[in-house]
């Protein structure tokens, strides 16, 4: 048990800009073994930021004047929130990815690409559809329902931190592992870390059903399931395996597809 919450409090740390210092950074202490078993608390940090995002949604729902625009600034605001929480770090991922293989048909050409800090047309391009999507999805579901887009976007952002870790498991890491900001997570995951990662997600997709047991957690759940199958055959394609950036996008993928299926089936049962 120490070392799962050592381990979990390191994800946190990477991940997520919350500090993790002090008396606490000493007993949490650091090694390469342990940065790398921090991977399977990915979706245990989406606990964190989705908890934390949908609580700030709930309020300036709660807040701000009963009109339409409403559920646009809620949900825009919490979106600023959530990028600076995690320093745009998914962001960041899905923006290289994009100027990568977008700029080079060739592996390592795209792989180059990817490691310059300058983002470029393709990245921006990537990067303002996808934020434009999440908005636009999470708007439309809080008009419909305050709560459903609340549970909604906690459960999306541990689902969407649970789904990389297939693509660790199943696919080398590639590119310049020395300098590459997924380093710790270049050797391929333990199935304990998996179970540990899919224990996380079982629990808020629990609480999501709990809260919530009529809405269609099924649909958006296989929504970021194909963003996941869509990511995997792109990577092992493209690249030949993962790169730190093309989990990032995976992460982003499998967020929008979440909210795409839920609001794709909500009327359904409605």
């Amino acid at each position: 048990m120490p070392s799962f919450f050592r381990h979990f409090l390191l994800a946190l740390q990477f991940f997520t800009r919350i500090p993790v210092t002090g008396r606490l950074a000493d007993w949490v202490g650091f090694s390469p073994a342990m940065l790398r078993a921090s991977a399977a608390h990915f979706p245990g940090v989406g606990w964190v930021v989705g908890v934390l995002t949908a609580a700030l949604l709930w309020a300036l729902l709660v807040l701000l004047p009963p009109v339409p625009a409403a559920a646009w600034v809620a949900v825009v605001l919490s979106t600023v929130f959530g990028v600076w929480l995690t320093g745009a770090f998914h962001e960041d991922g899905l923006a290289d990815l994009a100027d990568g293989l977008g700029g080079s048909v060739q592996r390592e050409r795209a792989l180059e690409i990817m490691k310059d800090s300058r983002i470029g047309s393709y990245g921006a391009i990537a990067l303002v559809l996808v934020l434009l999507t999440k908005v636009a999805l999470l708007a439309l579901l809080a008009q419909g329902s305050a709560w459903l887009a609340v549970v909604a976007l906690f459960a999306a952002h541990v689902t969407s931190r649970t789904l990389p870790l297939f693509i660790i498991r199943t696919l080398p890491h590639v590119g310049d592992t020395a300098q590459s900001k997924s380093k710790p997570l270049a050797d391929s995951l333990s199935t304990a870390g998996l179970l540990a990662g899919l224990l996380w997600w079982a629990l808020a997709m629990a609480l999501a059903w709990w809260c919530l047991p009529g809405a269609p957690w099924w649909a958006a759940v296989l929504g970021a399931v194909i963003g996941l199958a869509w990511m995997w055959r792109l990577l092992q394609r493209r690249l030949q395996g993962f790169t730190g950036d093309g989990l990032g996008a995976t992460q982003q993928v499998a967020e929008v597809l979440f909210y795409l299926g839920l609001a794709l089936a909500w009327p359904l049962l409605s």
